[in-house]
């Protein structure tokens, strides 16, 4: 993993050095800005044509071979990991109501939830999974439009969001795992096949949808970063009416 990261920041400061004007208007606050263009759609191409070899196929099989209860809790598993940087970020953003919340939420659905395997904290009403990275961070702090980036095996996302990656690392349980490969490599490969195998249902949306599929992924993709930094800005609030947040969801 570590070797990846570090690849993905190389492939971030190249495409900078041939490309420093767009870099210099990267706080515009437009949500289709977009000068990267020429380099996201071949990446684009790339990434599809790799998913649809490997990690598309591994997922299908994945949900033909793990009954449906058991996939869910997995996947539940997963998201329950992936609270320790979710809570790390809330701290980082001065969010510490929602970080007292993520850090019941952690310990509940790791004890009484078998490690994650149950959502135990929604069952007694804890606020809904809340997840948080290194790049929202960085908006939060500031650095709130990025231009939309796409980088190969990483996928979609902003100058901001990819830059982040270190950092991100870092703040997941994977670090602690890197001398153990036993469980390092089959519970981070393990993640990506979930991670695919979840979104499959929206497929055959995607499908219909999607004239230009590259414009229609970028727009979702900034469009939902966008609702994630606007949101952000909120969850520091504990008076803040519930209502409110889901009109904002309405709206983005």
């Amino acid at each position: 993993m570590k070797k990846i990261v570090c690849l993905r920041m190389i492939l971030v400061v190249l495409l900078l050095s041939f490309n420093i004007g767009a870099f210099a208007n990267d706080d515009e606050p437009v949500i289709n800005n977009d000068p990267y263009e020429t380099f996201n759609r071949p990446m684009f191409i790339f990434n599809e044509w790799l998913d649809k070899l490997v990690l598309k196929p591994t997922a299908i099989l994945y949900t033909k071979i793990v009954p449906r209860p058991l996939a869910k809790g997995i996947s539940n598993a997963y998201n329950n990991i992936n609270t320790v940087p979710t809570i790390a970020n809330d701290l980082l953003q001065f969010n510490f109501y929602q970080a007292i919340n993520d850090t019941w939420r952690l310990g509940i659905n790791t004890t009484l939830g078998i490690g994650g395997l149950f959502d135990v904290a929604s069952w007694i009403g804890l606020e809904p999974n809340n997840t948080q990275d290194f790049g929202l961070t960085l908006a939060r702090w500031g650095w709130e439009s990025s231009n939309y980036l796409v980088l190969p095996l990483f996928g979609p996302g902003t100058l901001r969001d990819q830059l982040a990656i270190w950092p991100n690392y870092y703040l997941t349980i994977y670090p602690l795992l890197k001398h153990d490969d036993a469980l390092y490599y089959p519970i981070f490969f393990g993640s990506l096949v979930v991670m695919r195998a979840d979104v499959l249902r929206y497929e055959s949306m995607l499908q219909q949808a999607a004239f230009d599929k590259y414009t229609f992924v970028k727009n979702a993709y900034m469009q939902r970063r966008s609702y994630l930094i606007n949101r952000n800005k909120q969850l520091g609030n504990p008076y803040m009416d519930k209502n409110s947040i889901l009109n904002l969801q309405q709206e983005i």
